[in-house]
């Protein structure tokens, strides 16, 4: 009776341990949006890139031999974005800005075009902010699309670059980024400001998950992140890092429509 009972508590412990695994994996899934997501390091894109190409195409900064980071902004522009662009400005770093259409582009349109005319990266990050997999193809398509044109209206430049929202992504998506020419592009450090004003906190989280090639994913539409930039950019500046855009990181290779990058 002893030995059946070790082996019914043997089972359980297994059983519940498949199932654990199989909510985290389900979880996973429901991140990605997909079975499988498949994305490509900002690295693999330079080492395939044509290596004749490389002197002509960096501008100052060759990521190949050069320790680079790229720092990134979703969802604005805000009310905090001005305060941001004189930060960077102050330090002179350039960015990579994930814009969000309503409430945002067209409600701060001189900031967009700042941001394009100080040299950061003008991306999408949809209009509404919709979860791109729950959307029809359609739908996906106007959501992509009216960024895009409002962006290209007030920069003279049609973004290359998407984030989907909560980085959910599908098959589907890829596909219309594919015809709509954007790369998608997620993230390799998230310091989660969207549930922490701490800026303390949020430096904290991007230091400790930093690495060279490395995404870095922020929002300035929260209180917290934009005084939290400053000693972000301070210590990994002293750490040897040179802060590019997403672009740059993959130079001299660049981002292929419909692929997806971290």
């Amino acid at each position: 009776m002893l030995s059946l009972t070790r082996k019914m508590t043997k089972s359980g412990t297994r059983l519940r341990a498949l199932a654990t695994f199989a909510a985290a994996a389900s979880l996973t899934l429901a991140l990605s949006g997909c079975t499988k997501l498949e994305t490509e390091s900002p690295s693999s894109v330079r080492n395939a890139a044509d290596t004749q190409a490389r002197p002509a195409s960096l501008g100052t900064v060759d990521c190949a031999h050069t320790k680079c980071i790229a720092l990134t902004f979703d969802a604005g522009p805000s009310e905090n974005s001005a305060r941001l662009l004189d930060i960077l400005k102050e330090k002179q770093v350039p960015a990579t800005f994930f814009l969000l259409g309503k409430r945002h582009i067209d409600t701060y349109p001189e900031l967009v075009r700042r941001m394009a005319d100080e040299g950061h990266e003008v991306a999408s990050h949809t209009w509404t902010h919709r979860i791109l997999t729950d959307a029809k193809p359609e739908e996906i398509r106007e959501e992509l699309e009216r960024p895009n044109k409002e962006i290209e209206r007030l920069t003279g430049k049609r973004p290359t670059l998407m984030r989907p929202p909560q980085g959910r992504t599908d098959d589907t998506v890829h596909d219309i980024c594919r015809e709509l020419g954007l790369a998608e592009v997620l993230w390799s450090v998230t310091a989660k400001d969207y549930k922490t004003n701490d800026s303390d906190l949020i430096t904290e989280r991007v230091l400790d998950q930093s690495s060279r090639d490395g995404i870095i994913l922020l929002h300035d539409i929260y209180d917290g992140t934009v005084p939290a930039v400053p000693g972000i950019i301070d210590a990994l500046k002293k750490r040897g890092y040179v802060f590019v855009t997403v672009p740059q990181l993959m130079a001299p290779g660049k981002a292929e429509p419909g692929k997806v990058y971290r």
